[in-house]
């Protein structure tokens, strides 16, 4: 099992800013892709940001030019470097880890932090 440890949540106002850390460890193998998805109060988990081994991003349209995902795959570590922060990111943000062995994906989901965005 992976075990994945998310930390850099909190309350900020708008125009801010949030770092967002997620470490894997345990059984780990192969790590393909690590990415962020959020899950607002009344809506569905949807997909933030995600940055393949190699470094290809995938970053949703409305984050575009004010989240920055990145990673160490030394560390087993993805962040989330998030600016100009608005009053609609406020979700709860979950890290997610995929790995690829034999043919079958395996998914990791860390226990998710809070971003709050209010004055």
């Amino acid at each position: 099992q992976v075990q994945l440890v998310e930390s850099g949540g909190g309350l900020v106002q708008p125009g801010g800013s949030l770092r967002l850390s997620c470490a894997a460890s345990g059984s780990i193998f192969s790590i393909n892709v690590m990415g962020w998805y959020r899950q607002a109060p009344g809506k569905q988990r949807e997909l933030v940001a995600a940055i393949s081994s190699g470094g290809s991003t995938n970053v949703k349209d409305s984050v575009k030019g004010r989240f920055t995902i990145s990673r160490d795959n030394a560390k087993n570590t993805v962040y989330l470097q998030m600016n100009s922060l608005k009053p609609e990111d406020t979700a709860v943000y979950y890290c997610n880890v995929i790995q690829l062995r034999s043919g079958l994906r395996y998914d990791s989901w860390g226990q998710g932090t809070r971003v709050t965005v209010s004055s």
